[in-house]
């Protein structure tokens, strides 16, 4: 008989990061990181599973409650009938009669529905013993094309050419497999440029970070052009002109603002800007991509919905997709902007700045390149230092790449300790404060 899924829980974890300025950029400039953290029990007392979407402090228990919005489509699931069709368990979510009227698959709701949606894939992955990367690449392509939901996509990606295009590149799995296993998944480095650091903190972790392998560097900008200028100069005297410099706008500048912008930062050789407007402007970053070719404009961390995704691919918008695996509804559309990308042939970049991102985005990156585009070009994973004591499955990075995860499931199931001291606003942490 298979396990059954016998209760829902939320917690409100929180990390004091404003502190030090670390995640710090020209939108938010005193964030603390947090998980609105979503556990799954089931009456096999020694499998659970464990999802969580992140935030940046206040607001946090908007999340935490919403996920417990979503209990009763959860207790008394079967694992096997979960597991047989999960493209349905998704919309059973999404389509809720009554909380589908707080979005529909936008906002707070769909945060929480991520962090709902990704703890039972890691039920089911930790359930087989293998890590959520695995399970997913390990699926049939019938299976992988029911989990993704075509709605709003089909004129676009029907599911038949998503399947035409998973079965082309079956046959190269387990090639591609072994070499991430052998070479690890490349990434690129955020946390030496946060925008609350000093030139002394810049300089000094840009040359940690090449002692320790790093290729692709990003900072944040935006606040001010002239600081901006100082901090990329500095930044590219300290990796040389061989590495790659990415920075980050944080949806901060008008879009003709944004032009004349990296047009001044055009001298630093960059080879992306991220977010130069705001992430729901698609015709407005369209207009940006034109205006400043070869520079290549990235943004999908804050799209919402895999609607979103098609219409920044479709507008020729974005070079590059910078897939979010909690702003999006959680794996099922995870693999529908994965699917969206490939159709389109843009490289999935994923944003990771902030608490469990990281242990997130690593599993969606290996399976893209696994079983779905079957390409290593341009792509890119973000990687920012910050919390991953906090996780029970630790995280690896060798050279600036990830070395791929072999525990069980998503790998965000926090330390019980921690729960403790950072839960808010009674864990010691805060209450002390």
């Amino acid at each position: 008989m298979a396990p059954r899924i016998t209760a829902l829980h939320a917690h409100d974890l929180r990390f004091p990061t404003s502190d030090g300025r670390h995640g710090s950029d020209a939108m938010n400039p005193d964030p603390d990181y947090s998980a609105a953290v979503a556990i799954l029990e089931t009456d096999d007392g020694d499998l659970a599973g464990h999802g969580m979407t992140f935030t940046i402090g206040r607001g946090n228990e908007i999340c935490v409650a919403a996920i417990r919005a979503f209990e009763r489509h959860l207790v008394g699931r079967d694992l096997d009938d979960l597991e047989a069709d999960m493209g349905a368990f998704w919309r059973s979510l999404a389509g809720d009669s009554q909380l589908r009227w707080l979005g529909p698959e936008k906002g707070v709701i769909h945060l929480a529905m991520a962090a709902v949606a990704n703890a039972a894939w890691d039920l089911l992955a930790r359930r087989t013993d293998q890590p959520l990367w695995k399970y997913l690449s390990d699926l049939e392509p019938k299976a992988i094309v029911r989990a993704v939901d075509f709605r709003h996509i089909s004129d676009v990606l029907p599911p038949e050419a998503a399947l035409d295009l998973l079965e082309a590149r079956r046959d190269g799995r387990a090639a591609r497999e072994a070499q991430l296993l052998r070479d690890g998944y490349p990434a690129y480095v955020t946390s030496a440029g946060w925008l609350g650091y000093d030139d002394d903190a810049i300089r000094r972790l840009c040359r940690a970070a090449i002692a320790d392998g790093w290729m692709h560097f990003k900072i944040k900008v935006g606040a001010d052009l002239r600081d901006d200028v100082r901090r990329c100069r500095i930044v590219r005297e300290e990796i040389g002109p061989d590495r790659k410099l990415m920075v980050d706008a944080n949806q901060v500048w008008d879009v003709d603002e944004a032009i004349r912008h990296i047009e001044a930062l055009s001298e630093f050789d960059l080879w992306w800007v991220e977010e130069p407007t705001s992430p729901d402007d698609v015709l407005g970053h369209a207009r940006i991509a034109s205006a400043v070719r070869p520079i290549r404009i990235a943004t999908g961390e804050h799209c919402h919905n895999r609607i979103m995704v098609k219409q920044l691919l479709q507008a020729n918008a974005t070079a590059v997709l910078q897939i979010d695996g909690c702003r999006l509804g959680g794996v099922n559309e995870v693999i529908a902007a994965i699917l969206l990308a490939a159709k389109f042939d843009v490289p999935v970049c994923p944003h990771a700045g902030g608490v469990g991102l990281c242990q997130h985005v690593q599993h969606f990156s290996v399976f893209d390149y696994i079983a779905v585009s079957g390409s290593l070009e341009n792509r890119i994973t973000e990687y920012a230092e910050h919390l991953h004591e906090h996780f029970v499955a630790s995280i690896e990075m060798k050279a600036g790449r990830y070395v791929l995860p072999t525990a069980p499931g998503i790998g965000v199931e926090f330390k019980a300790a921690s729960l403790a001291e950072f839960a808010y606003p009674d864990g010691p942490v805060w209450r002390n404060r």
